[in-house]
């Protein structure tokens, strides 16, 4: 492609609300543009990206055999509901009505449709198992869409489905999708973990994410120090403490304490470790149909993990409540404990079960319980893995530590069962004829999302370091005086003779400076930039290598040679 007649509008401006790398440097380079809030235009640089990606996915997706599908993009609401997942899923479910009063949802993902196609089609185990993929456009009315691509509300995905006969034949396509997913970014060049996550709104058992490491990423990773263990902090385990702090010794009894409202308050009153004393975070807890004020109890040391409260709660969502919320059913803030069941639903954490020697608000303002026993509640209290780990705490797997880093979620892989199957009544005959729902798996990558990834991980304060395998081009070739005709003359032989070779090459034509030609290709990121300039007189040309900025000078003929070693 010759830059002349190449359209990429890079620009000096970012946009306004831009934060991240990806977002700034994508919208300078002229990658995209901003339609609306979360809506975006790919212009052709983007559109070589993500075709990138797209074959990379394609040829790890035959490999395992998987098939690949396209589904409409528009989905009948009538399976939403059926399989219950309408209201669950919120308001980021786009509604619609057409013409004719029938209710749709633009697909944000594609379980229900991909059942749909299935059922009634694959009617026995002898057609098992079966992967079926798509790469698409989805669509999430997000309520606060930000970050560029990372968080849009239009956006590619690929996402596939897996059907089988048995769970050990689920276990074992959800091993080789891992696997296959690890290749993809591999291949693309990305630094990653594979970690434990929640299941969210897809539902589902056995959940991991794939997550690429940058400091800018939203997600929270716990990992060991020691192994290969690594978790979303919102499902992160942890084995029990090496140390315990010593206990401090105390007959039960009710104790004045005035004022003393927050944990570090109550640890320094007492001359106690946090470990030994118990928080109490109340929440209004959203059913489909109702709400209810819940309070959750995790020891002072530790903080309340909120998915991991909304799953024990199986709630819709969780938020906050007010002072005058608590003082209507007899609560203050500060001086609430576990041991009156009756002003509302409890939930503690399994950390406390049985645990002694405990200090706890007493339900009366300015006053705390000491020497608290609570295997005293092991028989009536609900109990639930409801804490958020803490950076050292023990890993679940090895005596390690875990620390925690930042991620970007860029797949995320799920063993559904039957949670799709069996309310869509998708079922098919075993072998001994006997009907039975298909065991699921799906299997969800972001595409648009490793195309903003790739640069999130790899840019400098002059734009995007591309890739080998994400490079929109691998070569581009700058005459720096377009009206040196031996300049020119070269530039134009060389660009031929890569084009020859099948190298993607752009060739920067302009009658430009040569400063701001160089910023612009250093803004856009060509992993290779072939200066033909002043010194061609000397029989030489000049690589610039954009990951390292290292400058190299070559005799002009032998670069052809030598750009090919390093492509």
């Amino acid at each position: 492609m010759r830059r002349s007649r190449a359209f990429i509008p890079t620009s000096k401006e970012a946009p306004s609300d831009a934060q991240l790398p990806s977002h700034i440097f994508l919208s300078r380079a002229g990658f995209i543009t901003q339609v609306a809030a979360g809506l975006y235009n790919y212009l052709p640089l983007a559109k070589r990206v993500i075709k990138k990606i797209e074959n990379i996915v394609n040829e790890e997706m035959v490999k395992v055999g998987a098939q690949e599908v396209e589904l409409s993009f528009v989905t009948p609401a009538d399976l939403w509901a059926e399989s219950g997942r309408i209201e669950k899923f919120g308001k980021e479910l786009l509604r619609f009505k057409d013409r004719k009063n029938n209710l749709f949802v633009l697909g944000p993902t594609h379980e229900e449709m991909m059942v749909d196609l299935v059922r009634n089609r694959v009617t026995s185990y002898k057609n098992l198992p079966l992967n079926l993929y798509q790469i698409k456009t989805k669509f999430r009315d997000e309520a606060r869409p930000r970050f560029g691509l990372m968080r849009g509300r239009e956006f590619i995905m690929k996402d596939g489905y897996s059907f089988h006969a048995t769970t050990e034949d689920l276990d074992r396509e959800f091993d080789a999708m891992e696997a296959a997913y690890k290749k993809i970014l591999t291949r693309l060049g990305l630094d990653f973990r594979v970690v434990e996550a929640d299941s969210g709104a897809i539902g589902g058992s056995g959940s991991k994410e794939l997550m690429v490491l940058a400091d800018s990423g939203e997600d929270t990773i716990a990992v060991c120090s020691k192994c290969e263990y690594g978790a979303n902090i919102e499902a992160a385990k942890r084995s029990a403490r090496a140390t315990i702090p010593e206990a401090p010794e105390a007959e039960f009894n009710k104790f004045l304490t005035p004022d003393t409202k927050t944990i570090d308050e109550l640890a320094e009153f007492f001359k106690v470790d946090p470990y030994y004393t118990v928080k109490c975070v109340a929440k209004r807890v959203i059913y489909e149909d109702e709400s209810e004020i819940v309070l959750f109890f995790v020891r002072g040391c530790d903080n309340l993990q909120e998915v991991k409260a909304l799953n024990a709660t199986e709630a819709l969502d969780i938020v906050d409540v007010t002072e005058e919320e608590l003082a209507e059913i007899g609560l203050k803030p500060g001086f609430i404990g576990p041991l009156d069941q009756d002003k509302a639903k409890h939930v503690i954490d399994s950390d406390l079960k049985g645990a002694k020697n405990l200090i706890c608000g007493a339900n009366e303002d300015d006053y705390h319980f000491i020497g608290v026993d609570l295997s005293v509640l092991d028989d009536v209290a609900y109990f639930a893995e409801i804490a958020e780990v803490n950076e050292g705490d023990i890993c679940p797997h090895c005596d390690g530590e875990l620390s925690f880093t930042k991620g970007i979620e860029v797949g995320h892989i799920f063993k559904l069962g039957t949670t799709y199957s069996k309310p869509l009544k998708a079922e098919f005959l075993d072998e001994n004829g006997k009907s039975q729902p298909f065991i699921m798996g799906t299997y969800g990558m972001g595409v648009s999302r490793l195309v903003a990834s790739v640069i999130e991980q790899h840019h400098d304060e002059s734009g995007c370091i591309w890739t080998k395998a994400t490079a929109p081009y691998m070569v581009n070739i700058m005459i720096s005086n377009i009206k040196d005709e031996a300049q020119v003359a070269a530039g134009e032989a060389l660009y031929e003779q890569l084009q020859g070779a099948g190298v993607e090459v752009m060739l920067d034509d302009r009658k430009e400076r040569f400063g701001f030609k160089m910023k612009d290709a250093e803004l856009i990121g060509f992993p290779y930039t072939i200066v033909v300039g002043k010194e061609l007189v000397n029989g030489e040309v000049q690589i610039f290598e954009r990951a390292t900025k290292t400058k190299t000078a070559v005799k002009a003929d032998e670069i052809f040679e030598k750009i090919m070693e390093r492509i």
